[in-house]
C-alpha cells in the first residue's frame, strides 16, 4: 500500500549495492538524510516491505554476512559492551523479524532461550539463574547493559516462538510489569495504559504490543490493550492519534499528515494490523 509512496523511494535511494545503509546501529558522524540500515529496515518494514522484496532481500543476506563474519559492518566497536555477543544478537533479530528460515539467526534465537530458559528455571526471574545460564550458553559472563538486562527490543523478538509454554507465561509477566519498559521501544511499564490516547506515547506502547504480538499463548493477557484500543475510537469510529505521533518511523506511512483523513487512515492502518494478531 505505501511501497510507492516518496517515504520509500526516499529510503530505497540510499541503499549500497551490498544490501547496507552505511553503519548499522548507530552513526559516529550524522549527516542530513542519512540512516542507519537498522533505521531503514524499520522504517521499510512499517511501509509494507517484506523478504518478497528485493531491497529487504539483499539487505538479509548483508547481515547474514555480517552475522557469519563474511564482511564487516563500518560501526565503531563499543567497548562498553561484548561486541561480539551483542552484534550477533542484533543481526540475527533483524533477519528473523523478515524471515523465520535463516538457520544462523535461528541458532542466535536457539541460545538466547536457553539462557532465558534458565533464568525463569523457577517460574520467576532470577538474576543469578540468569547469570548462569548466560555462562552456560555462551562461555563468558554478560558485559554491557544491553546483555545485563534481557528486556530490549532485540533479546525480546528473538525469543518469541523459542520458550515452552511455562516459560512464555513467566517471561511475558516479566515483561509487563518491568517498569522500565522494552528498551529501544517504550520506556513506561506495559501493564500500565498511557494517559494521553492522542500522543507519542501511544505510538510507541503500540510499538511495543506489536513486538509481543510474537508472543502467541499470551494474547489473552493482552486483551486489556483491544479493550482501550475499542475505547479510544473517536466520533467517527477511527482511530487518531495526533500530529504528535508523526516521528518518521511508526509514522507516517502516507506521503503526507496534512489531511486529518491521510493520519485516520495510517493510524487505521496500524492499529487493525495489531488486532487482528491479538484477537483470540
Amino acid at each position: 500500500m505505501f511501497k510507492e509512496g516518496k517515504w520509500a523511494k526516499q529510503i530505497l535511494l540510499l541503499q549500497r549495492s551490498e544490501g547496507s545503509w552505511g553503519y548499522f546501529h548507530s552513526l559516529a558522524h550524522p549527516q542530513k538524510g542519512e540512516l542507519t540500515t537498522e533505521q531503514a529496515l524499520r522504517r521499510l518494514s512499517r511501509l509494507g516491505f517484506t523478504m518478497e522484496d528485493e531491497p529487504i532481500a539483499r539487505s538479509v543476506q548483508y547481515l547474514e554476512d555480517c552475522l557469519l563474519h563474511r564482511i564487516c559492518t563500518p560501526d565503531r566497536v563499543e567497548k562498553t559492551h561484548d561486541w561480539e555477543i551483542g552484534t550477533q544478537m542484533m543481526f540475527a533479530a533483524w533477519i528473523r523479524h523478515f524471515t523465520k528460515e535463516n538457520e544462523h539467526a535461528n541458532h542466535v534465537a536457539h541460545c538466547w532461550a536457553q539462557v532465558i530458559h534458565e533464568a525463569f528455571i523457577s517460574g520467576e526471574y532470577s538474576e543469578t539463574h540468569y547469570l548462569r545460564g548466560f555462562l552456560q550458553v555462551f562461555g563468558k559472563p554478560p558485559k554491557g547493559p544491553r546483555l545485563l538486562d534481557f528486556v530490549h527490543f532485540y533479546v525480546v523478538s528473538l525469543i518469541a516462538e523459542e520458550l515452552d509454554a511455562p516459560t512464555e507465561t513467566a517471561v511475558f509477566d516479566h515483561i509487563l510489569q518491568k517498569q522500565s519498559g522494552i528498551y529501544y521501544i517504550c520506556n513506561h511499564p506495559l501493564e500500565t495504559l498511557p494517559a494521553n490516547f492522542a500522543s507519542k506515547q501511544t505510538s510507541y506502547y503500540l510499538a511495543a504490543a506489536e513486538v509481543l504480538s510474537a508472543y502467541p499463548r499470551s494474547h489473552a493477557k493482552m486483551q486489556f490493550v483491544i479493550e482501550w484500543l475499542e475505547k479510544n475510537r473517536n466520533a467517527r469510529g477511527k482511530w487518531d492519534l495526533g500530529a504528535e505521533a508523526n516521528d518518521g518511523v511508526y509514522f507516517p506511512m502516507s506521503d503526507h499528515w496534512r489531511t486529518n483523513e491521510n493520519r485516520e487512515h495510517d493510524c487505521m492502518y496500524r492499529i487493525e494490523k495489531l488486532l487482528s494478531k491479538l484477537k483470540l
